[in-house]
């Protein structure tokens, strides 16, 4: 483990984040959670998807 992390481990402990900022970390990883569930669950809408491109014509 590297010393700068172990200074901000110490720092973390003596200094503890606010409880708004722990609030919105977990709000902010609460709607990621909610969206990629959404993603894997539903889908996405057809207008989000790319469309496949084959290449294989392209000629300069």
């Amino acid at each position: 483990m590297n010393q700068r992390w172990l200074f901000r481990m110490a720092k973390l402990a003596k200094h503890p984040p606010s409880e708004g900022r722990v609030k919105f970390v977990l709000a902010i990883l609460a709607v990621c959670l909610i969206i990629a569930g959404v993603e894997q669950f539903i889908g996405l809408p057809k207008f989000l998807k790319l469309d496949p491109v084959s290449h294989r014509d392209y000629k300069p």
